[in-house]
């Protein structure tokens, strides 16, 4: 599928927004409490350890897709969008 760049951008950007301190400093990765509770709903492996990354589980990965589709689809790929 593909996204529509210009919603994944203002999206990216509203994110880092949500998570600045020290005004206008962001951290580069998700905050933790957020991925915490990822992982406490089944959605992704644990977050904590030294790995760079985490696995979406079967559900996480449903959920995760379809709200891809919901947010940053193109027009014609979202169901009741012209």
């Amino acid at each position: 599928m593909d996204y529509d760049t210009a919603k994944l951008e203002e999206t990216v950007l509203a994110l880092l927004g949500v998570f600045e301190f020290e005004n206008g400093r962001v951290w580069k990765r998700y905050d933790f409490a957020v991925m915490e509770v990822l992982h406490e709903k089944g959605y992704i492996s644990n977050p904590r350890g030294r790995t760079e990354s985490i696995q979406l589980t079967e559900t996480g990965m449903a959920l995760a897709k379809e709200f891809a589709k919901k947010h940053f689809g193109q027009s014609s790929d979202v169901p009741g969008r012209p």
